[in-house]
């Protein structure tokens, strides 16, 4: 069925940009232009995505996660020691 009439964009299509990482509206327009003409798919689009066509952020890149931890542990060692520490 199509999502989106004005670039002809079917559900799968919108599925299959969302499994390789567009998982918000704005990133399915970017992979194939669906919501920015007249804009009355966005919400068929938004409802897609809520509905498991995007898998969760950590299965697509966990170490996203892993780097992000790790640099706020690294920034917190440089800070210096803390109030109680120093005392």
């Amino acid at each position: 069925m199509y999502v989106c009439s004005c670039f002809g964009i079917t559900e799968q299509q919108v599925r299959q940009h969302a499994e390789t990482g567009a998982c918000t509206p704005r990133q399915i327009a970017g992979a194939c232009k669906a919501g920015t003409d007249c804009g009355s798919c966005v919400r068929k689009i938004q409802a897609l995505l809520g509905r498991g066509a995007c898998p969760r952020r950590e299965a697509l890149d966990p170490v996203v996660l892993t780097t992000a931890t790790t640099t706020a542990s690294a920034a917190a060692s440089l800070s210096g020691p803390t109030t109680a520490e120093a005392a």
